[in-house]
């Protein structure tokens, strides 16, 4: 009987969840993109880290100098709402391989609706290395990143930059972001201390005003 019930409950949750995408695929693409990210956020803010999406000038700011083309593989990291999904998408080679590693369940579902051309999983961020294999990749060209990294606890962040060490080519490129208001919290300070222990080039980029809240881009190389 218990089954049953539970069976009921999850058909209910699937059908309640199609009729949201549904809902928000008739909405305008920014709006849809908004409400999303603010429905994640109001789940669980830590893990998401701001109340809304990164804007298409932060996109094209952390995009900046990919040649993501000609790029064998590129993987995301925290692929969201897909504010960089899209973007990336739009910019990859035909042979390209993507990958993007999204840990909430609802965006999950959403970003592989939204772009079945990318290859999404649910997972941390920290299991990168398993996945390139998968798709007997050795390593990534390029990996970005919109994780919440000021939110993260130091072995968590460390568990990341090692697997993004190791899943890097010698010449590729990490790319991530930070919020301006935050520069100077704990958590932000110590996270680029560990980019300059494990990247030999990090460069930031200018401040792009037109993301909410204002934000810059961290652009880091293996060597120099």
């Amino acid at each position: 009987m218990n089954d049953y019930y539970t069976a009921q409950t999850r058909a209910r949750s699937r059908s309640a969840g199609a009729a949201c995408i549904g809902f928000l695929e008739k909405l305008d693409p920014a709006m849809a993109e908004r409400l999303r990210f603010l429905s994640a956020f109001l789940r669980e803010p830590a893990r998401v880290g701001s109340f809304a999406p990164s804007s298409p000038a932060l996109a094209q700011a952390m995009l900046r100098g990919c040649d993501l083309r000609n790029a064998r593989t590129v993987v995301e990291f925290g692929a969201g709402t897909g504010a960089f999904t899209r973007l990336i998408l739009e910019r990859i080679g035909g042979h390209t391989a993507f990958l993007a590693l999204e840990l909430d369940d609802k965006h999950v579902r959403e970003l592989r609706q939204r772009f079945p051309g990318v290859h999404v999983y649910r997972d941390s961020a920290e299991r990168v290395q398993k996945h390139l294999a998968d798709h007997r990749r050795k390593k990534a060209d390029y990996i970005i990143s919109g994780l919440p990294w000021a939110n993260m606890p130091v072995n968590e962040q460390e568990h990341i930059l090692d697997a993004v060490i190791h899943s890097l080519t010698p010449d590729g490129l990490f790319t991530t972001f930070a919020y301006v208001h935050a520069r100077w919290l704990p958590g932000a300070r110590r996270f680029r201390e560990r980019l300059e222990h494990y990247f030999l080039d990090v460069k930031t980029s200018r401040i792009v005003w037109r993301n909410l809240p204002p934000a810059f881009v961290y652009r880091c190389r293996l060597a120099a």
